[in-house]
């Protein structure tokens, strides 16, 4: 008799998400992705599917290719995500207003 796995709501499957990505870090700067601010959105529908809007530092950024790979691998092994998509945005172009207050405070710039 197999067990059935416990359901899980989007909200919770959206922190879930937050989380993985906050053990996803920029190789250049010292802060993760989610607190740099290169997360716009995390959005998860009701099959579970999941939608990441990131940009990254600059359009030359040297991870533009492996970094969303990376976040796309990582989120689909969220528990509760049947798919997840990754897509890449430079608008509006990132900048260091978005970087959190944690990631103010581990960057020394508060």
């Amino acid at each position: 008799m197999s067990e059935e796995k416990p359901k899980v709501t989007k909200k919770e499957i959206e922190e879930a998400i937050i989380d993985t990505l906050k053990r996803i870090y920029d190789p250049e700067i010292p802060v993760n992705i989610y607190d740099l601010g290169l997360i716009y959105d995390v959005n998860v529908d009701d099959e579970g599917n999941a939608l990441i809007i990131m940009t990254l530092t600059a359009p030359n950024c040297p991870v533009a290719e492996s970094l969303p790979q990376e976040v796309k691998e990582r989120v689909s092994q969220v528990y509760g995500v049947k798919q997840a998509e990754v897509e890449l945005t430079f608008d509006p172009p990132w900048s260091q207003e978005f970087i959190s207050e944690e990631g103010k405070l581990m960057l020394g710039l508060l």
